[in-house]
């Protein structure tokens, strides 16, 4: 009997305890001073709540402490709940969510949409599902208000059906916060980087702003640009980069060229327009608006640099696009200017929003982030390859679980070598409300290898189980060439701004041209596999210096440091001439060679009195006879194409040194490669 009492004075504790207690005086009588104290939290939180989601995180506060007076009022935990979605702590949504439908079914008219988004953010997806269709199921009006409530809740379980699949088949990364030199309190976000991962530049809103503004439309710190470089395979603290670029408005980062030198900006003026500055040495000139082909009275979100320079992709959602924002790209033209957009079309742009575009330092991979695609929820992070032959995009895909998660992943960044990237997210283990983290893209896991006798024990001993295939993961080892260095003056010593011209020899084409830091002297470019190219670098006064790079399609990703110490035009001073190309025993000069024989040329007609000779070398294979008569002949089909194109032959003599005065062992093929070569020496001026 007694056990009996018990169990129904529990049952009675917990019925009463359930019971929605409403905000009125009479509830409290004997209480009236801390009731009049909450229902005054009670009442400021509702006035921030009703200017929307940009004050819940003020109004949450004054909630929080109305709640600790009274736990038990439907709607002020539906209220709390909905205010946690719109902060770092989304999951947390939940606890109130559920007490508020617990204390009152009919609490509001969306108590199970708002818990389906709950749930779909802490990944339970089948309750997510259930909560959604308990919505639908009270949208009883054919209002176009309803209709558009069930095809979003219809979306969402299409997300969580998405969502339920990629986290079975989880990707091999490590994802890890940057720390505090990065993150801070406040909302860290945007990370863009250059190819080489020495510098990040980031937006955050923080209390140090340029002008120390709060923005009386979202109750927020006005949003600048923030620098962080890496020392020592560590991030330095983070610098508001101060002006010009950051002035009292919003400025944020959406794209950084692959060398660092050059920055698109958004800043919020016009419904968001995008603006251009360049590093001039050690400063960053004032940012320039863009012109109209990519700047319209709408909003222009984010952009991003093709790794030569010569294309940006940006997105927008001005009128005829497939969406609400569709990512376009516009090409230079000879002049510099932008020229007129295009539409990236429906294999990228969808019905819904795309944003956060970024194309991968090999030029032709794509990230970017969209509502509109096979997401778990939001945005989610996709890529996209696009084809040089056919001229189109393949099918975008998903970047998977856990790069991608229920919550919106936008404004993705990755290294040149592919093992890195770079985004933004909301967590409760964060350093602030948004923090940047970096990804570790591990790949595909090796199998192990056993010998025969551990394979026959393996075979005898293992228990029968399901096979798991781990997913090949979405981000495979770049195939491309960074080329960096450091361009010097070769007596002083001192850091030089030289042109660095990248040449397609086998179509004797220029495809990009670069400027490097007239302070530091360094330079970056990337290189993408598949060509065989001519690297010039030049300044007024100099003697031109050239590389060869023939980086095969099949050839792995490698970082190669060059630094480079120009000469004077001066009398005994010499170059190789590192693009001058024969076939194999002969002295016919290869179509390859054309673009460096014209950079010799132009040397001589800029320099009229200038007289040189060109020198021809072998390796020690052959007969010296034979590498003498051979080294000769090559100096003087260099020396004939010169008189071709007008410069007269008292300027110039040609000498053949054979095998002689080699520059690396002839032991190696590598070695002797370097020793055949064309040379010239300045012989007066």
């Amino acid at each position: 009997m007694k056990k009996i009492i018990l169990l129904l004075l529990v049952v009675l504790a917990n019925t009463v305890h359930s019971q929605n207690v409403e905000f009125v005086k009479e509830n409290f009588a004997n209480n009236k001073d801390k009731f009049r104290e909450a229902k005054g939290r009670l009442d400021a939180g509702d006035k921030l709540f009703v200017q929307g989601p940009m004050f819940y995180k003020l109004a949450v506060y004054h909630y929080f402490a109305a709640n600790q007076f009274n736990p038990d009022n439907a709607l002020l935990n539906f209220k709390i709940g909905k205010c946690c979605l719109y902060s770092s702590n989304k999951i947390r949504s939940i606890l109130y969510l559920e007490k508020a439908l617990k204390l009152n079914p009919a609490v509001d008219p969306q108590i199970h949409y708002m818990l389906g988004k709950a749930y779909h953010l802490d990944l339970q997806w089948d309750k997510a599902i259930e909560e959604f269709k308990v919505f639908q199921k009270t949208l009883t009006g054919t209002d176009a208000e309803s209709l558009s409530l069930s095809n979003d809740a219809d979306k969402q379980i299409a997300e969580c059906l998405t969502g339920k699949d990629l986290e079975k088949k989880p990707v091999r990364v490590f994802i890890d916060n940057a720390g505090p030199e990065v993150n801070s309190k406040y909302a860290d976000y945007g990370t863009v980087i250059s190819a080489d991962e020495s510098v990040m530049l980031f937006t955050s809103r923080r209390d140090n702003t340029t002008g120390g503004g709060v923005d009386p439309a979202i109750n927020d710190y006005f949003e600048d640009i923030y620098m962080s470089t890496k020392k020592d395979g560590k991030w330095t603290p983070a610098v508001n980069m101060g002006p010009p670029i950051n002035t009292n408005d919003h400025e944020s980062t959406t794209g950084l060229s692959a060398d660092g030198q050059k920055l698109l900006i958004y800043i919020g003026k016009n419904n968001g327009d995008l603006f251009e500055s360049e590093l001039k040495g050690a400063v960053w000139s004032k940012p320039e608006k863009m012109n109209k082909n990519i700047n319209t009275d709408y909003h222009e979100s984010s952009a991003c640099y093709s790794p030569d320079g010569k294309l940006v992709y940006f997105v927008s959602d001005k009128p005829g696009g497939l969406g609400g924002s569709d990512i376009y790209v516009s090409a230079k033209d000879e002049k510099g200017r932008w020229g007129k957009a295009v539409n990236l079309g429906p294999s990228i742009n969808t019905q819904y929003n795309e944003e956060g575009v970024f194309i991968h330092p090999d030029g032709k991979t794509l990230y970017f982030s969209s509502r509109g695609r096979e997401t778990m929820g939001g945005y989610d992070i996709f890529k996209s390859v696009f084809d040089d032959k056919t001229k189109t995009w393949s099918n975008p895909e998903n970047l998977g679980y856990p790069v991608n998660t229920p919550d919106d992943d936008v404004f993705f960044a990755i290294s040149a070598s592919g093992k890195h990237g770079y985004y933004s997210s909301v967590s409760e283990k964060g350093l602030g409300e948004k923090d940047i983290y970096m990804i570790t893209f591990l790949g595909p896991e090796k199998p192990m290898i056993l010998n025969n006798e551990d394979n026959l024990l393996a075979s005898l001993t293992a228990p029968v189980k399901e096979t798991v295939i781990a997913p090949v993961i979405a981000i495979k080892e770049a195939q491309l060439t960074i080329l960096k260095g450091k361009i010097t003056d070769a007596l002083t010593q001192q850091p030089l701004e030289a042109t660095i011209e990248i040449v397609d020899n086998f179509r004797n084409e220029i495809i990009a041209s670069f400027t490097s830091n007239s302070s530091t002297g360094n330079y970056l470019v990337s290189l993408p596999a598949g060509k065989n190219y001519g690297i010039a670098v030049k300044k007024e006064s100099y003697l031109f210096h050239s590389e060869n790079f023939d980086i095969p399609m099949t050839a792995a990703f490698q970082e190669v440091v060059k630094d480079v110490a120009l000469s004077n035009v001066a009398v005994g001073n010499k170059i190789i001439l590192k693009n001058i190309f024969f076939d194999f025993g002969k002295s016919t000069l290869r179509p390859e060679s054309t673009n460096e024989l014209e950079r010799l040329t132009k040397l001589l007609n800029d320099i009229p009195t200038l007289k040189i000779e060109i020198s021809g070398f072998t390796d020690s294979k052959s007969s010296a006879e034979f590498n003498l008569k051979l080294s000769e002949s090559r100096a003087k089909s260099v020396v004939d194409y010169l008189v071709k194109a007008n410069i007269k032959a008292e300027r110039l003599t040609f000498v053949g040194y054979g095998k002689e005065q080699p520059i690396a062992s002839n032991d190696t093929d590598e070695g002797r490669q370097l020793n055949r070569r064309t040379e010239f020496k300045i012989l007066s001026k």
